[in-house]
């Protein structure tokens, strides 16, 4: 690991982590809690997906619409009007509904084979934001002056590494320039999370095998065709699922470097406390 003990960690004069779990557990908490101290530079993984990799996506899917209206196609192509997304940490709603869901199109859901188009890009995207992270790394520390650095990533990134593979490329550069934390919910977190997704089904990004056998599970029990697919639905049957199967990828890349809990993230009030609780995990 990047630190091989607190009093490493506490001695550094530059702190670098990543920060990774299930969203709702604390990544933002934790990430917002240390830019607000002004030392700490805040790179958001999905930040970047959507400005940087699928930002063009992002805006021509929005344009796409547009088009079909009689007003605004003349508008824009006239030059008269501009389309793009308005993405913030705080607001990442373009990149969620670009992903969109599958199903009925009169329920507003995509086609299987658009919905998994547009999975491959965000797998894509989320691999090369997360190759950036070394580069915006030291871009921090050299053209900000920022001393350290946090790397707030999306639930996902289990989903594209092989965490038993001791030469798993990416795991191997990330833990190279930063100390990963994984945030580690306990069953009433899960159970508080799955009722919260239920509350508000939002888009995810899933390994393309398991979206395979998930939509083949739910068309089979549901006996229905592509087009009969109520969105939402299916999405609400997934979630589950997806925390389960992405429970065991949390746990084997633990190994790579530390692990707080969700309720221990909740409590953190200011910096020092962060500095406090890595240093005991380490």
């Amino acid at each position: 690991m990047l630190y091989s003990s607190a009093a490493d960690w506490r001695a550094a004069p530059r702190k670098s982590v990543l920060v990774y779990g299930m969203s709702g557990l604390g990544k933002t908490h934790m990430s917002n809690l240390l830019r607000a101290s002004g030392s700490w530079f805040h790179y958001s993984i999905d930040y970047r997906i959507g400005t940087r990799y699928m930002g063009e996506y992002i805006a021509d899917n929005a344009k796409a619409e547009a088009m079909k209206v009689p007003f605004l196609r003349d508008l824009l192509m006239s030059d008269s009007i501009y389309i793009g997304s308005n993405i913030t940490f705080e607001n990442l709603s373009p990149v969620a509904t670009y992903l969109g869901k599958p199903g009925d199109p009169e329920k507003g859901g995509l086609p299987m084979a658009e919905y998994s188009r547009r999975q491959d890009q965000f797998r894509k995207a989320e691999i090369a934001a997360l190759h950036d992270t070394a580069r915006f790394s030291r871009r921090a520390e050299a053209l900000y002056g920022y001393p350290n650095f946090i790397c707030d990533t999306g639930g996902s990134i289990c989903e594209w590494v092989d965490p038993a593979d001791e030469n798993d490329p990416l795991l191997r550069e990330l833990s190279a320039h930063c100390l990963m934390i994984w945030i580690r919910g306990d069953d009433a977190h899960t159970a508080e999370l799955i009722r919260r997704f239920d509350r508000a089904p939002k888009p995810m990004a899933y390994q393309p095998a398991f979206l395979a056998a998930v939509w083949q599970e739910y068309l089979s029990e549901n006996k229905c065709s592509e087009g009969d697919v109520d969105p939402d639905d299916f999405i609400r049957f997934t979630y589950a699922r997806a925390l389960a199967h992405r429970q065991p990828r949390y746990e084997a890349m633990a190994r790579w470097g530390v692990t707080v809990t969700a309720d221990q993230v909740a409590g953190l009030k200011t910096p020092q406390d962060f500095d406090d609780l890595i240093a005991g995990c380490l």
